[in-house]
């Protein structure tokens, strides 16, 4: 049995998951961001209780093709802006998410716009900041390292990009030091 999970953005997210799952001794269970495969199919009263403990904590069940691919796609640039990080010279975006979905990007970029109103690279800056802000907050990288990084192509692009998210300044920003962020999961 495939489960698409929404809001499940991070490790702890898939920890969070896999421990659900095992307070509920379902069986064998794969999970992974926005993926959960079991062995085996869940009873009705099964599956109602693993949607309460998946709502107490933050996630819910997918049950329309629309909103399953809008989670996808979020999971996919997710994994982008960590392949952007590793990468020196990293494929295009499109390409990226086209490769890791198995999907067209024109008509995933559709499908995404019309359920969330926004672009899927609007909604890829979005995160890049909270990644930005992120790392700020450990204050262990200058904000050109943060740049390169992130593959920005220039200071000045990434500081344009941040007021224009966040309504201030990095010097602002880092200057209030209280370093408040969003989960992937609220951008």
């Amino acid at each position: 049995m495939k489960l698409s999970v929404k809001n499940m953005v991070c490790p702890r997210c898939v920890e969070s998951v896999s421990t659900i799952l095992s307070e509920m001794n379902v069986g064998e269970a794969e999970v992974e961001l926005g993926k959960v495969s079991l062995g085996r199919s869940l009873t009705a009263q099964q599956l109602d209780r693993f949607k309460e403990k998946l709502e107490n904590r933050g996630f819910e069940l997918i049950y329309d093709r629309e909103t399953e691919l809008v989670n996808i796609v979020k999971t996919s640039l997710i994994n982008y802006l960590e392949y952007i990080q590793s990468e020196n010279k990293p494929v295009k975006l499109s390409q990226f998410v086209s490769e890791n979905t198995d999907y067209n990007y024109s008509y995933l970029s559709k499908i995404f716009s019309d359920e969330e109103g926004i672009t899927i690279e609007t909604y890829l800056i979005k995160i890049k900041i909270e990644r930005v802000k992120e790392l700020l907050s450990f204050k262990k990288w200058t904000l050109s390292e943060i740049a390169w990084k992130l593959n920005y192509s220039s200071v000045q692009y990434l500081s344009n990009q941040f007021k224009k998210v966040t309504g201030q300044t990095v010097t602002q920003f880092m200057k209030e030091n209280k370093f408040t962020r969003k989960t992937f999961d609220q951008v």
